[in-house]
């Protein structure tokens, strides 16, 4: 059994012992804590109300810790909102529909169906920053709680918010669902059997496309592995193939990241995805400057022509954004940190290298609706095929790899030792340490596990050989330091 506290929320596999893994009574406990750190972040006048809209993928442990979790808020003196099988995105946007102080996301992610997680929002439906995590996690630790009286306990209502999302999505002016229309596609998508299979559909069918479901059913019982990784869609991308379709989409449980399929049955890559999207972004403004003459921050305002990502995604999204006069900052890897980067430089777009699209136009959070709509209206106006699509962007390979450590005190050093090997190239130190090598264009970022003596490479090169290479050269550093 594994049980994961993290400032980001807690996270881990059901059953076992209290502490080992996610049991009913750390639900409660951390529950709890996040009441009790809400209020105090949003401090009310005596005899108003909180509330707090609760929003879960489709795993099969999503009923029990549902029950536990919004039983806990109305202990609390909570309002509940619950928003059913709810994608991440919808639920975050529903905190904002409501006014609520707060939102709780159950799902895992792409973990496989025994994990399920606590995923915890403030008031603007955005993850809260790492101070606010730290201080949920030592409420819950320190166990002095103290119930509402029973006539001051919450209410609970049910909503389903996932049409106001797609009314969201859609009123989008980067949205163009007549030209998508128009286009008559047909797409194959896989939901692997969680909330995906309900939403995506949905769109899909006022964007006027042809939809064919694969594992669309909201089961939570997982046709493979949910992670949307190509080893995994076999058998969408054969879909694909087979029925002709224009392109293939997988989403994973809670639809939070995107990945596509060539028509021809390849992946488009899941680096890609926000590469894509942030190309006809930023196109548009740069050929509406053109056609205009009007100042590209006139057009992109209350934004800046800039993107954001993080450390470990493809360089592919910085050579896109220049190419179009544009500015890229990278952040460290986690969502809150590329949102807040974002925020920081303006960005028009943004997002993470596993498929992660965040438009601020809509809201500061991941999401695969926004995407599809977005990539759908480039490909309409394109008129080309997605291989052919894939093929005009700076075309990069990312090798994966990891060294297992039998001491985490050896982690230091060998990032240490990295810095000082290569201090006349780039380096940056926010996340790890990420080494560039700007005259051939390639990259190693190096990260510490949170949770096991590892240290994680990424490499990145015009090749699958040269990425390896590059990540075996650091490889061997570390060896020659751990002896």
């Amino acid at each position: 059994m594994t049980l994961i506290k993290s400032i980001s929320g807690i996270r881990g596999t059901i059953g076992g012992a209290p502490g080992e893994g996610l049991s009913p009574l750390d639900i409660v406990k951390f529950t709890y804590a996040y009441c009790e750190k809400m209020r105090e972040r949003r401090p009310k006048a005596e005899g108003e109300r909180y509330k707090v809209v609760v929003g879960k993928d489709a795993r099969l442990s999503g009923d029990m810790v549902e029950h536990l979790v919004c039983g806990t808020l109305i202990a609390c003196g909570v309002d509940v909102v619950k928003a059913g099988f709810a994608s991440t995105p919808t639920t975050e946007m529903a905190v904002v529909f409501e006014g609520a102080d707060g939102g709780i996301i159950l799902t895992a992610s792409h973990n496989p169906k025994q994990w399920n997680a606590l995923k915890l929002l403030n008031e603007k439906g955005e993850f809260l920053n790492a101070e606010e995590g730290a201080a949920i996690l030592e409420c819950a630790e320190k166990e002095d709680f103290t119930f509402a009286e029973v006539d001051e306990l919450g209410m609970i209502e049910e909503k389903d918010y996932t049409d106001a999302h797609l009314d969201a999505v859609l009123a989008l002016p980067t949205v163009d669902a007549e030209a998508v229309r128009n286009a008559h596609f047909k797409v194959v998508l896989d939901a692997v059997n969680s909330v995906g299979g309900i939403i995506m559909p949905r769109l899909l069918e006022r964007l006027g496309v042809e939809c064919v479901c694969v594992n669309c059913d909201p089961t939570g019982e997982f046709a493979h592995n949910p992670e949307p990784l190509p080893s995994n869609l076999v058998e969408l991308c054969e879909t694909v193939v087979s029925a002709k379709a224009d392109f293939g989409i997988s989403v994973d449980p809670d639809v939070d990241r995107l990945a596509l399929i060539c028509e021809d049955g390849k992946p488009f890559g899941e680096e890609y995805t926000l590469v894509s999207v942030a190309d006809y972004l930023l196109s548009k403004v740069y050929n509406e400057a053109l056609e205009t003459g009007r100042a590209i921050e006139e057009i992109t305002a209350p934004y800046s022509l800039a993107t954001s990502s993080n450390l470990s995604s493809s360089r592919a999204l910085r050579d896109v954004t220049e190419q179009y006069g544009g500015e890229y900052k990278a952040a460290a890897v986690g969502e809150v940190n590329v949102t807040t980067k974002m925020k920081e430089c303006g960005a028009l777009i943004g997002g993470e290298g596993n498929g992660g699209v965040i438009y601020p136009a809509l809201h500061y959070g991941r999401d695969a609706m926004v995407g599809v709509a977005l990539f759908l209206t480039n490909l309409a106006y394109k008129k080309m095929k997605v291989s052919e699509l894939l093929a005009t962007y700076p075309q990069y390979v990312i090798a994966k790899n990891k060294i297992e450590l039998s001491d985490k005190a050896l982690i230091d050093k060998i990032l240490d030792e990295i810095k000082n090997v290569y201090a006349s190239e780039d380096v940056n130190t926010i996340d790890g340490v990420k080494i560039s090598f700007e005259s051939r264009k390639e990259w190693v970022h190096l990260r510490r596990s949170n949770t096991e003596p590892i240290i994680r490479i990424y490499a990145e090169a015009a090749t699958k050989e040269a990425a390896d290479a590059l990540a075996q050269s650091i490889i061997d550093i570390a060896k020659g330091i751990i002896g």
